[in-house]
């Protein structure tokens, strides 16, 4: 199964040298136990762009489309037999990374 972890942060880059050398650990155990995909850190949302093209006319929006206090400021995308171990991959992730992380399922074909 895939799974995202999204970090969530009140500000974009804001990790201190030692949580990103803790995360960069983290990381390299994502790949030593066969759990890492992809991760990213994401842009400030003032920095979105939302576009909607359903109709005739296409929109396009500056800023985000939701305002809230933290949004997802980066992520890990896992492979993960099931939802219980990637629950405690995202426990060390926020160890390692000082911030809350969000748990969603891929949805499988």
């Amino acid at each position: 199964m895939r799974f995202l972890l999204g970090v969530l942060d009140s500000r974009t880059g804001s990790a201190y040298a030692s949580e990103m050398a803790s995360i960069d650990a983290f990381n390299e155990d994502l790949v030593r136990k066969g759990h890492w995909v992809l991760a990213a850190g994401l842009a400030d949302p003032a920095s979105t762009l939302v576009v909607d093209a359903r109709g005739d006319d296409v929109s396009l929006q500056s800023g985000p489309a939701f305002t809230t206090v933290e949004y997802t400021s980066g992520f890990w995308i896992i492979e993960s037999p099931d939802l219980d171990d990637a629950v405690a991959l995202a426990v060390e992730a926020s160890t390692h990374c000082r911030r809350r992380v969000e748990v969603r399922a891929f949805l499988e074909p």
